[in-house]
């Protein structure tokens, strides 16, 4: 796990190894343990290290093979690398490390990139030289957790972990990328592959890009795919099979050379993970955040884990630790967090800030439950609304009207500052919405269970994409590796065949959902919540039935009542004051009305004044003064 920069002079002219170091040194909380830089002619790569396989100074990268004909910088973990490297051991590969990154190396020069890419099993984003062809390659793994950047110039194309590796170069700029802003402010996400940051993109996960002298070129060798069900499997046979892939990539994942521990909250994904990892880890270590609940009302009552966390922590027999956040600790959180988030994306995640923060003061590796949500269809209440009609595009519509977490299509004009209104209504969100599903070969929609799977498929690409970027760069703001073990290969293949009716138990009670009355939608959709059917069956008994059976609850802060009470003052003087920077941007008339009637408890609008919060410190720390950690 580490950070990776490079850059590919498009001229000829040779790259500049200073500055290459420089790019990469802004990445040091990735890699605290080593660094190093490569360099030949008009090709730099720059890498800094975390170590967690093969701790000597021999893994260190960049790596080459011995003729150094072919140079590799890696970020990430390969879990079955040990299994590859038998097999290119006979065929006459010899190894001079323990390290999954020399696999990498040779079975490029062993199978070729693109069947390389399809065998890994992990988590993955590297760039490879191979000087033969003069050739560079760059890859990012199946699922999108490693992100990879690109910037690229007239005469020049870059490439990092982070955008703040560019900050260096006197080319780059910090600009807002409008079209970018409006989808952030639409969907609370980037569903498409640019950022915030003009000229910037993100490399698409499950892609292969080829630059050479002759150009670029791309090519996708995996995507999920929930259209292939096998309606023969036997209810008995699912279950069955997803236990033992859980507990077979949970054990996977458990390869390290360094301390390893994992978060616990009191649901079943997380409860799973650490569960199969304490039948082959003697003293695990586990971690929960709560929150300080004496002035939250309402159903934000109930987001405090920390009593189910200890539950299960008491079940499972680890050593836990709590870290209880107060309303006030947004504050000194949020520069932070956006100097390293960077890029926009969905959820109020200081707390994941400081969950990390807490596990990266005793391992170096944390296992997470992430995924195992957005695989078994853990979130009914959102799937029923792509059955309203099997039309669809009636049904499109619906849905897009529901992921509309932000500021609705019909007030997006009163919030955008009314010189950008042209290019902010150049584009039509419901065409970027839908242009997702496209991105899919063989999508089917006569069925509800196909409308389901396209739910699914869309939220693998989006929400869960969102919430892997987010983990990445706040664990590795404290130089933490985060592992998803229901990411594990063989496990997302399998559960991508089960017929929907084994993931979503209340089907039918879904399918008669009165769709036409609208104050109940709210009521019917969260009654109906028994997503994740086979998951909750395949863990009975490795958890107690309290975790089995406890409804689904995401990792969130009881902001909306803190913005009315403690945090109040911190909202009003971030976002009413007269010299804020997103005033160039945003409507500071319409901020106020958002405000108040959040504050005076008209309505709850937690989630749009986290993300104005976000976009102020995201121009306070980026436009003023790139470079520098707030």
């Amino acid at each position: 796990m580490c950070g990776i920069v490079g850059e590919y002079r498009i001229d000829g002219e040779p790259v500049d190894a200073r500055r290459l170091a420089t790019m990469r040194d802004m990445l040091a909380h990735r890699g605290p343990d080593a660094s190093g830089v490569w360099t030949s002619g008009n090709v730099g790569l720059g890498h800094r290290r975390l170590s967690i396989i093969d701790l000597s100074e021999a893994a260190n990268q960049p790596m080459s093979t011995p003729d150094g004909r072919t140079v590799i910088t890696f970020n990430g973990e390969i879990f079955n690398f040990r299994n590859l490297r038998r097999e290119l051991e006979a065929e006459g590969c010899t190894f001079r490390t323990r390290s999954d990154t020399e696999v990498l190396l040779w079975g490029y020069r062993i199978w070729g990139i693109e069947i390389l890419a399809e065998r890994i099993d992990g988590m993955a984003a590297f760039a490879l030289w191979d000087a033969d062809g003069e050739r560079l390659f760059l890859v990012r793994d199946r699922y999108g957790i490693k992100p990879l950047y690109i910037w690229r110039r007239p005469r020049a194309l870059c490439f990092a972990s982070e955008i703040k590796a560019f900050f260096p170069n006197p080319e780059f700029s910090v600009r807002v990328n409008i079209a970018a802003l409006n989808e952030y402010f639409t969907f609370q996400n980037l569903f498409r592959q640019h950022t915030l940051f003009a000229e910037v993109e993100l490399l698409s996960p499950g892609t292969i890009m080829v630059i050479d002298r002759d150009g670029e070129a791309r090519k996708r060798y995996w995507d999920f795919d929930f259209t292939r069900r096998d309606e023969s499997i036997a209810r008995e046979e699912a279950v069955c099979e997803t236990r033992r892939l859980v507990l077979a990539g949970v054990e996977r994942q458990l390869i390290s050379d360094v301390p390893l521990g994992a978060y616990l909250s009191g649901g079943i994904d997380s409860g799973a993970v650490v569960a199969g990892a304490r039948q082959h880890v003697e003293r695990l270590t586990t971690f929960t955040a709560g929150f300080e609940m004496s002035a939250v009302e309402g159903i934000e009552r109930s987001f405090d884990e920390r009593r189910d966390a200890e539950l299960l922590a008491n079940h499972c027999k680890t050593e836990h630790y709590e870290q209880v956040i107060q309303a006030g600790d947004i504050a000194w959180a949020m520069p932070r967090l956006i100097w390293h988030l960077e890029d926009l994306r969905l959820g109020m995640s200081y707390p994941n800030f400081y969950i990390a923060r807490l596990a990266s003061k005793f391992v170096k590796v944390c296992l997470s439950g992430a995924g195992g949500d957005e695989i078994f269809a853990g979130y009914p209440w959102r799937y029923y609304r792509m059955f309203r009609s099997l039309n669809r595009d009636c049904y499109m519509r619906s849905y897009y009207e529901y992921w509309q977490r932000l500021v609705h299509h019909s007030e997006r004009r009163n919030m955008f500052q009314p010189n950008l209104w042209s290019a902010v209504s150049a584009e039509d969100m419901l065409d970027v919405f839908t242009s997702t599903f496209g991105d899919a070969d063989g999508l089917q929609y006569e069925t509800p269970e196909d409308h389901i799977a396209n739910a699914l498929y869309f939220e693998c690409k989006t929400f869960l994409h969102g919430l892997l970027l987010v983990n990445d760069r706040l664990s590795m703001a404290h130089g933490l590796e985060e592992r998803m073990p229901f990411l594990d290969n063989s496990l997302v293949g399998f559960v991508q065949v089960l017929p929907i009716r084994y993931k979503l138990a209340d089907l039918q009670q879904m399918l008669a959902i009165d769709e036409d009355a609208v104050h109940k939608k709210a009521l019917a959709a969260e009654k109906y919540s028994s997503g994740k059917s086979v998951l909750r069956e395949a863990v009975s008994g490795l958890l107690p039935e309290s975790a089995k059976e406890r409804p689904k609850q995401g990792f969130s802060a009881p902001d909306g009542s803190w913005y009315r009470g403690e945090n109040a003052a911190y909202v009003r003087k971030l976002l009413l004051g007269s010299d804020l920077t997103m005033n160039a941007y945003i409507d500071p008339a319409f901020v106020r009305r958002i405000v108040t009637e959040h504050i005076e408890g008209q309505a709850n609008h937690r989630l749009l004044i986290w993300s104005f919060l976000s976009f102020e410190w995201w121009c306070r720390t980026f436009l003023h003064s790139p470079g520098l950690c707030a």
